[in-house]
C-alpha cells in the first residue's frame, strides 16, 4: 500500500514570503497591517492621504527628495510583564512610501496634517500657463 502525498505547487513560494516578511504579512488579515495610501486631485492639489492607525505624529518623516515625495512611519512598542517568561516584549511596524512628483508640483508649498491617524499631505499645483491667442495676418507688409 503506497501513501500519497498532496502536493502544493505554491508551498514553497509562501515559506519563502514568511521567511523575508514575517509570519503574518500573507494571512487573511494581512490588508489590516498594511496601511492604504490615496493620492487623487482636489481643488487644482495633488493630495496623498495615508491611513496609519497608531502611528503617531512623532513616528512620521515627510521629505521631498528631487521629484518624489517620500512618506516613511516608524513605530516601536514596549511591554514589559514580570509575569510571563519574557522580560520585555518589543515589537516595531514600518511604513515606507514613495510618490513621484508631477512637474507642476509646488514643492516649497507642500503641506501636511495628521488627525485620528490619518495623515494628508496637501501640494500645490501650479498653474498650466494660459494660452496666447495669435493673429492672422492677410500676407500683406505693412509700411511704418
Amino acid at each position: 500500500m503506497s501513501n500519497l502525498i498532496k502536493y502544493d505547487p505554491f508551498a514553497e513560494l509562501n515559506a519563502l514570503q514568511r521567511r523575508f516578511f514575517g509570519d503574518d504579512l500573507f494571512l487573511h488579515d494581512a490588508a489590516v497591517n498594511i496601511p492604504t495610501t490615496d493620492v487623487y486631485e482636489k481643488d487644482g492639489n495633488l493630495v496623498v492621504e495615508a491611513h496609519l492607525p497608531n502611528y503617531a505624529r512623532d513616528d512620521v518623516d515627510i521629505q521631498v527628495d528631487g521629484d518624489n515625495l517620500v512618506i516613511s512611519a516608524e513605530r516601536h512598542e514596549k511591554e514589559e510583564d514580570k509575569g510571563k517568561k519574557y522580560i520585555i516584549r518589543e515589537s516595531s511596524s514600518n511604513f515606507y512610501r514613495t510618490i513621484s512628483l508631477p512637474e507642476r508640483a509646488d514643492k516649497d508649498q507642500i503641506k501636511a496634517d495628521m488627525v485620528d491617524g490619518k495623515l494628508v499631505v496637501t501640494i500645490p499645483m501650479t498653474p498650466l500657463p494660459s494660452a496666447r491667442k495669435i493673429a492672422i495676418g492677410d500676407g500683406k507688409k505693412s509700411d511704418k
